[in-house]
């Protein structure tokens, strides 16, 4: 078949794949937003068989063949340019399946991971988790420790961190305020209280920074606040004298679907300086808090023929350029034309979390859908479940899991506390002792135990009267 560069026979019928980025759509789990895009398999026999095909392919591909041409696109430049071959060479001779069989060997453990990950490409952690079954996908997943820190350290083995979502539809401050106490007597927000403001304009981030930092500061708790604005909204605030701990920035893939987000690289670069500049971190310097999707690029038509599981795999060397305290996938938010029903958000959930974290990053999730998306609560159970047993960073906490201002279904400030009580989970070190101090969290028979107060600590009692 002219013209084609993969091909694979199985019995007496050959298939064959145009190109490299061809056989990575085709290997890819179904899911709608690829169907969408053409790039889809056409059926579970033609998928199956770009499985086999990629399993056969030597790593060492992804570095001479990239998907999106290097004088085109600043992402992989990006790739190529900080690819660490000295890291990479223990693994250089492995095909895409021996990969999956080397990460999946008790070898290979959480120190060799951490060695080898600045030699893994992002293309590399998507060819093999396409071949992977959840279960793969978790274990490794599992044996991946990144650690981030500013105020508090992020991703200690057994940790279980979340970022307390107080979003009102009008930013009216009491609510906000409400909505903080409600999730801090829960043990939230040790990986951050982040507000997406419903008016977005640089006075309003500067408010709400300001709020944030005022009631850190009051109850000396030790966490870190964002506003997630418009990363040249926080560099404007930062320039104003605003207190701000972390600058946040939605990324993706490609060159094109970070222009459609009105950033590039150098833009990143800048915020990272001016929020290091003010050396507001007590334990760490990680500064930045990115978000990701899959479906990002197909979105904005600048996915360049990739399947949205590998354009979403190349927003993380994005993220890992910067050295960012969060990373998370805002997994089910684009809607059921990226992923359709629960079973799509579950697997794309995991695959996230194991790309991000074997390329080296604090990997989080929002786990959540949209109300017209062939999924419910109990999915979203399921996946919190999933990805609490692989190892997840964090995951959101909102109150009664329903965002009243982005109007989506995510997980609540109970839910968190049910995953770290059925996997053992804690929060960050700084911010268990300051729950411990300020009797929220009560130790129950061991360390690793505990309870809520069984009324409110002395320490809230004042604030929640001046709520009412």
């Amino acid at each position: 078949m002219p013209g084609h560069r993969f091909k694979h026979r199985v019995g007496s019928a050959s298939y064959a794949f145009r190109d490299l980025k061809e056989l990575m759509a085709k290997a890819s789990p179904a899911r709608s937003g690829d169907m969408l895009a053409g790039v889809a398999a056409v059926n579970a026999e033609e998928r199956a068989v770009a499985q086999m095909a990629l399993a056969e392919l030597p790593l060492k591909t992804f570095i001479e063949e990239p998907l999106v041409p290097y004088e085109d696109d600043e992402i992989t430049r990006l790739i190529i340019d900080t690819h660490d071959r000295a890291a990479f060479a223990s693994i250089s001779h492995l095909t895409v399946g021996d990969f999956r069989n080397w990460l999946l060997a008790d070898d290979t453990d959480s120190a060799v991971l951490a060695a080898v990950a600045p030699g893994i490409t992002p293309e590399m952690a998507a060819a093999v988790s396409k071949i992977m079954r959840n279960q793969d996908l978790i274990l490794v997943g599992k044996k991946c420790r990144v650690v981030s820190a500013f105020r508090n350290t992020i991703g200690l083995p057994g940790r279980l961190s979340t970022r307390l979502q107080p979003n009102h539809p009008t930013d009216d401050a009491s609510g906000i305020a409400a909505s903080m106490l409600d999730g801090l007597l829960y043990g939230n927000g040790d990986a951050v209280i982040g507000i997406n403001p419903a008016t977005d304009n640089v006075p309003q981030v500067m408010k709400l920074v300001s709020m944030m930092a005022d009631v850190i500061a009051r109850y000396e708790i030790p966490t870190q606040s964002c506003v997630l604005t418009h990363v040249t909204n926080t560099i404007a605030a930062i320039e104003r004298g605003a207190p701000v701990d972390l600058v946040f920035q939605s990324i993706a893939g490609t060159e094109a679907a970070n222009r459609g987000f009105g950033i590039d690289l150098a833009i990143l670069g800048e915020a990272r300086e001016a929020a290091l500049s003010l050396k507001r971190g007590t334990v760490g310097d990680n500064v930045m808090y990115f978000e990701t999707g899959q479906g990002s690029a197909l979105s904005a038509n600048a996915h360049h023929g990739m399947d949205q599981q590998t354009c979403e795999a190349r927003a993380y060397a994005v993220a890992r350029q910067f050295k960012p305290l969060l990373v998370n996938t805002v997994v089910g938010f684009i809607g059921p034309e990226y992923l359709y029903d629960g079973k799509q958000i579950i697997r794309a959930g995991l695959e996230d979390h194991f790309c991000a974290k074997l390329l080296g990053l604090p990997m989080g999730c929002d786990v959540c859908y949209t109300n017209h998306a062939e999924a419910d609560q109990n999915d979203m159970d399921v996946l919190l479940t999933l990805l609490g047993v692989a190892g997840c960073t964090f995951v959101m906490g909102i109150p009664g899991s329903d965002d009243i201002m982005l109007n989506y279904q995510t997980t609540s400030f109970h839910d968190a506390l049910y995953a770290r009580r059925v996997l053992g989970s804690r929060p960050a070190p700084e911010f268990e002792t300051w729950l411990r101090n300020m009797q929220i969290f009560n130790t129950v028979g061991g360390e690793g135990q505990f309870r809520l107060h069984a009324s409110t600590p002395p320490g809230f009692r004042d604030a929640l009267l001046r709520l009412h």
